[in-house]
């Protein structure tokens, strides 16, 4: 594999705070890749600099062989990178169907784009409410037409931000089977979840962070290896 996605001695403060302190990671292209930490270390600032919505102090970000660290989120998102925000932040007065056309677009060139028919399919349930306005849909059902309107980007790189956060245990293993579905399909994929024996099993890489700072990266083998990184740096 050849690498998707590098981060390179990434440094972000808000004001004088600084929150990120020389974060590194790489993301294969056609694999999967994690974040981890407990809450507060700078995961989602480590992403939103990524995607330009935080905007790093120095370091560097190259997406596709390109550098991206200073150019603006909306031009990060059209090269595709696609992000499942935390709380998904879908919009409530649209329907289900307007949600995902609103992100229809073509950004990795697939011969075999998502499409509606392509999201229905992953996620029956909302094709049965397509015509539900966001806010009338459960939070599971949030979440996947979060994933399902990042999909409809065709995105090279797919991050998604505690995707499983605060979901039912039913819905939760429907989320995972379906990112071990995009998985199988080649889809390049950047997680960021709490559930460690989940991810182990998903995911080729994982890098761990503490206090805005990386200590430790490894493969799946090495990290379930270990279960002491798991309390030392997890919480779990």
């Amino acid at each position: 594999m050849s690498a998707l996605l590098e981060v390179e001695d990434l440094q972000t403060a808000y004001g004088a705070s600084q929150v990120l302190f020389g974060i590194g990671l790489t993301v294969q292209a056609g694999g999967v890749a994690t974040l981890l930490g407990r809450n507060g270390m700078g995961k989602t600032t480590t992403v939103r600099s990524i995607l330009g919505l935080t905007p790093p102090r120095s370091g560097t970000v190259r997406f596709l062989g390109e550098r991206i660290d200073g150019l603006g989120p909306d031009r990060i998102a059209r090269m595709g990178l696609a992000l499942v925000p935390e709380g998904r932040q879908i919009f409530p007065n649209l329907s289900v169907e307007e949600n995902l056309r609103a992100f229809a677009a073509r950004r990795n060139r697939s011969s075999e784009p998502w499409t509606l028919e392509r999201v229905y399919a992953m996620f029956p349930s909302l094709e049965s409410r397509r015509r539900h306005m966001g806010n009338q849909l459960s939070g599971g059902e949030q979440q996947m037409l979060a994933i399902g309107r990042a999909l409809m980007t065709n995105p090279h790189l797919l991050i998604l931000d505690e995707a499983t956060e605060g979901l039912a245990p039913l819905i939760r293993e429907q989320i995972w089977q379906c990112l071990d579905q995009l998985r199988a399909q080649g889809q390049s994929i950047l997680v960021i979840d709490k559930y460690v024996q989940r991810l182990i099993q998903l995911a080729d890489h994982h890098t761990l962070i503490e206090r805005g700072r990386v200590v430790w990266r490894g493969d799946s083998a090495a990290l379930a290896a270990d279960p002491g990184l798991w309390h030392r740096y997890l919480g779990v």
